[in-house]
């Protein structure tokens, strides 16, 4: 389905979705033209999905990212992830298998709001049984 070129692609646009399709042209050996066709086709294969921004969270006021499981009655889970999603501190969102049901990285400003966070507004959500936040110290990758 997919070769090297179009790997190298990937790993380029991974790295920094805003790579030029002209240096990206340069380093696989092929035109500029070719590169926008293999992105549309990778785009259209539903391979690459879309581009975003990182941001960081600090800059912004929140000085706590917090990867936090969350446990359920095995019954709510769906309504549970689907309150998850509507709370804007909640950035990232998963069902998982493992020690917990959900996985959310939240952003907090600091302690007291990530206490907020967990007892007043996740810790209430109808069915949420547990609620284990662990604080990233550093991205490493």
């Amino acid at each position: 389905m997919i070769d090297e070129r179009d790997r190298v692609i990937i790993d380029m646009l991974t790295k920094d979705a805003r790579t030029p399709f002209t240096e990206i042209a340069k380093v696989l050996g092929i035109s500029e033209t070719a590169v926008r066709k293999r992105v549309r086709a990778l785009e259209e294969a539903g391979i690459i999905k879309g581009y975003t921004v990182k941001v960081n969270p600090a800059k912004l006021g929140y000085n706590l990212v917090s990867i936090t499981g969350v446990d359920t009655k095995p019954e709510k889970i769906f309504e549970v992830a689907h309150k998850l999603k509507e709370f804007e501190f909640v950035k990232e969102l998963y069902l998982t298998s493992g020690d917990h049901m959900i996985m959310a990285e939240i952003w907090a400003k600091d302690g007291e709001d990530l206490a907020d966070i967990i007892s007043n507004k996740i810790g209430k959500i109808d069915g949420v049984t547990k609620v284990c936040p662990a604080i990233i110290l550093e991205r490493l990758k």
